[in-house]
This record gives C-alpha cells, sequence and structure tokens, in this order.
C-alpha cells in the first residue's frame, strides 16, 4: 500500500481510531550536506509549511477528540430536558395532578405537577452543565500555533501575528 492510501485508511497523520501522532521529524537542513538553489530551498520551505500546517490541525482534531465526548453527552442531557420541557410527559403528568385533586383543590394539584416537572428539567440542565464545564480547550495547539510566529517569518507587524495566534484563546 502506498504512502496515499495509509494516509486515506488511517487519518493524514494520525490512526483514524485513536488519533496517535504519527508526525515524522520535518529536516531543516540538507541531508546531503550541499547547498541547495532557491528554486529547492523555496519548495523545501513551501512542502515544511504544508507539513507544519497538516500536523497543527492532526494536533487539534486530536486535542478535540478528547473533549468531544463530554460535550456529546451534554447534548444529549440538554436533548432529554427541551424533550421533557417540551413534551411534558401528559399522561403522566395530568394522572398525577388528577390524584392530587384528591387532597387539595384542582389549580393547586396542577400547580404541584407542574412545578415536579420544572424541578425535573432544572436536575437534568444542572447535570448537563457541569458536562459541559468538563469540555477543554486544545492547550497544546493552541500553544504550538502561538510559537509558529518564530518558525515563520511574517511580512506584517508583531501585533499581527500574536492578535492571528491569540484568536484560539
Amino acid at each position: 500500500m502506498s504512502d496515499k492510501d495509509t494516509q486515506k485508511t488511517s487519518g493524514l497523520f494520525s490512526d483514524a481510531e485513536s488519533f496517535t501522532p504519527q508526525v515524522s521529524a520535518i529536516p531543516l537542513e540538507d541531508a546531503a550536506g550541499r547547498t541547495p538553489g532557491i528554486g529547492e530551498l523555496v519548495r523545501d520551505a513551501t512542502t515544511q509549511v504544508s507539513t507544519l500546517i497538516r500536523s497543527e490541525t492532526e494536533l487539534a482534531k486530536t486535542e478535540i477528540a478528547g473533549s468531544a465526548k463530554n460535550a456529546g453527552i451534554a447534548a444529549g442531557l440538554l436533548g432529554g430536558a427541551g424533550v421533557i420541557l417540551a413534551y411534558s410527559s401528559f399522561f403522566f403528568f395530568f394522572f398525577l395532578a388528577e390524584l392530587l385533586d384528591n387532597w387539595m383543590p384542582r389549580w393547586v394539584a396542577f400547580l404541584v405537577v407542574f412545578l415536579i416537572m420544572v424541578v425535573l428539567v432544572v436536575a437534568l440542565a444542572v447535570v448537563a452543565i457541569k458536562f459541559i464545564k468538563g469540555v477543554k480547550k486544545p492547550a497544546a495547539t493552541i500553544d504550538s500555533v502561538s510559537q509558529l510566529k518564530s518558525v515563520i517569518p511574517t511580512s506584517g507587524s508583531k501585533d499581527s501575528a500574536s492578535t492571528d495566534a491569540g484568536m484560539f484563546t
């Protein structure tokens, strides 16, 4: 199997199932010890920048994959809270209000049932917020991208490079 086939089946620079980084070192000097020409330098720089960008993308995917599970759980819990709020389990709660009607005025029975539904929604939302707080930003990617300004020279001002690197924070 060729390198391109391997990249298609296992992710660009990682194992598709575990997101284990598979990036090899980027050579920063000529291995043969000779002085390369301008064309070769431009080609090498383009290749290295392209590899660096792909590596940064892969690092971001790796870091985000860990937090995606918590985000999915939180979304599911919020969805459950929404379903309960929207449909209110009409028949069960109506039955409960009718049952409470035997011991209290009808309007109080329906108010108690409504408050029970609100408590259920709040409880699900609190658990969802707990999971949302577990979602973390990709710190290693942010650090790595902020270090790019020392590797890649920019034609803009120093402020534009720090603004670009700061967009992830």
